[in-house]
């Protein structure tokens, strides 16, 4: 019984440590919401005296109320492991109390025994009663152990009741962490009403100056519809020219190639004619070639059958001195028409690799001419724009961090629900002072001055484009290269007082989600 409640508390102090894990994950998390929170009080303290009625302002004290919760949620559920701890505390104590008692009833035998046998006198009659040397020993050693033995159970008594103080001082420890925890929560819950009642007066201000920030709302919007068709005309423009100059280009490349073919064409009927006379005069040499190795293999031949026949004739009858010559002789003349017959084979094979050779210069010589007429003609590839290729991964449009109030599509108002939005782009709000950049290398298409004031600057990248509007001042000019990072001008406030960037993306004619290509 006692080795499965052991089992069992064991397994709950397993699941203990995980629970603790779990909690400074939790007050981990809670630290760097916390962190951020207090980073949007900041910023909200240097925006407060900027703007008005702001929906910059009003996201930032949402977004801040969201965190809150998430602190509270976190400490909720922080809570819940700090009362599994007790709990399993509890049961810890009350196991280590049940060991004690049988350690110490256990320890009570062993002292009511040693009182029952005491005294020295017994001990050494004990070990004198002993049969012999050996048994005298061993009994000697009986009593050294017993009294290690009561040693042992004793000092187990002492670090049993020490576990049980140290489980009693982390179960209070637990107990004021929960006390502790429960007041800060108090005070997250009051925070997060005075939060909430502060956004609910926000958006009541709203409400109280909705005819006042509808109007100017309609107005910015019928500015932005403006400052489209501009951007778009622009834009327009930019791929008339672009297809126009397009078209001249293949038109001025398609008769650089047909020049460079006709004179590759030339060229290549020299070397045509050039590579056939050359190949007649190979073929002459490897005809007549063939025709010596054909004589000098039938000469060997020849002679290698009447070298035969004076050897059977010379077997059968009783050679000579004079016979002993012709023999040499024979032999002589048959090795010179072997030797000939295979310089006529090799200078054959000379012949044929000379063709084969003259073959394969003709058609490189020709590949050569080719490639040469057109790099003289200046026929060349045109190579397109890598700004798609980086989408993900351009550069953000600002030179310090902002939140984004508007994206991009058909968006309703986050307070006036009557009203919709249609963005091209995103609206980032940003500190006072903030300059926009280029998010990748490109050329100015155009700066524009726009009704309220702000300037307008579009920056082309190949067949795409990109746009930074609301800019108090700009620091680029129309036709100048930009790299990514070249800030082209300073944000400046928006009707309702905050600092917004309006940035666009652009391929070709078609406006789309700059969130699907900057990396923020």
């Amino acid at each position: 019984m006692i080795k499965k409640f052991s089992f069992l508390i064991g397994v709950l102090l397993f699941g203990l440590h995980q629970g603790q894990q779990k909690k400074e994950q939790l007050q981990k998390q809670n630290a760097e919401l916390k962190k951020q929170i207090a980073q949007i009080n900041t910023d909200l303290a240097k925006t407060r005296s900027e703007s008005k009625l702001s929906i910059a302002y009003l996201t930032s004290v949402n977004q801040k109320l969201v965190l809150r919760e998430k602190v509270y949620n976190n400490t909720q559920k922080e809570k819940r492991f700090i009362e599994d701890d007790i709990y399993l505390r509890q049961l810890e104590i009350n196991r280590q109390n049940k060991e004690l008692a049988v350690l110490r009833k256990n320890y009570a035998e062993v002292l009511v025994n040693a009182y029952k046998n005491k005294g020295v006198q017994n001990k050494v009659t004990f070990i004198l009663s002993s049969k012999n040397l050996g048994e005298a020993i061993r009994r000697v050693q009986y009593l050294k152990q017993y009294s290690d033995y009561q040693d042992k159970k004793a000092a187990e008594i002492s670090d049993a009741a020490n576990q049980i103080k140290k489980s009693i001082t982390q179960k209070q420890n637990s107990v004021k962490e929960k006390e502790n925890l429960l007041l800060n929560q108090q005070k997250d819950l009051a925070t997060i009403n005075a939060e909430r009642a502060q956004k609910e007066q926000l958006v009541a201000d709203f409400k109280k100056n909705e005819s006042k920030l509808t109007a100017e709302l309609k107005q910015k919007q019928v500015q932005s519809k403006a400052l489209e068709g501009q951007i778009r005309a622009i834009i327009a423009e930019e791929i008339r020219i672009a297809k126009a100059e397009e078209e001249a280009r293949k038109k001025a490349e398609a008769e650089k190639i047909r020049l460079a073919k006709l004179a590759a064409e030339r060229e290549k009927a020299r070397i045509e004619a050039e590579a056939k006379a050359r190949a007649e005069a190979l073929e002459r040499e490897r005809r007549i070639a063939e025709a010596e190795a054909k004589r000098a293999a039938e000469l060997a031949a020849k002679r290698a059958e009447e070298e035969r026949k004076r050897n059977e004739e010379a077997a059968r009858a009783e050679a000579n001195a004079r016979d002993e010559a012709r023999k040499v002789a024979a032999k002589k003349a048959s090795d010179e028409a072997a030797a000939n017959a295979k310089a006529a084979a090799d200078k054959l094979a000379a012949a044929r690799a000379a063709e084969a050779a003259l073959a394969k210069r003709k058609e490189e010589e020709k590949k050569a001419a080719e490639s040469k007429a057109m790099t003289s003609y200046g026929v060349t590839t045109a190579a397109g724009s890598s700004f798609a290729d980086n989408r993900g991964r351009l550069g953000y449009p600002a030179d310090r961090a902002g939140q984004i109030t508007h994206r991009f599509g058909r968006q309703p108002h986050p307070v006036f629900k009557n009203i919709t939005e249609e963005n091209n782009g995103i609206k980032i709000s940003v500190p006072s002072g903030t300059r926009a950049k280029s998010v990748y290398p490109g050329s100015v298409s155009s700066v524009l001055a726009n009704n309220d004031g702000t300037k307008t600057v579009i920056i082309k990248h190949g067949s795409y484009f990109t746009i930074y509007s609301n800019l108090g001042s700009v620091s680029v000019s129309k036709g100048q290269q930009v790299s990514s990072g070249t800030p082209v001008g300073n944000v400046a406030q928006d009707f309702d007082g905050a600092y917004t960037l309006d940035f666009q993306v652009w391929n070709g004619s078609t406006p789309v989600d700059p969130l699907g290509w900057i990396s923020y």
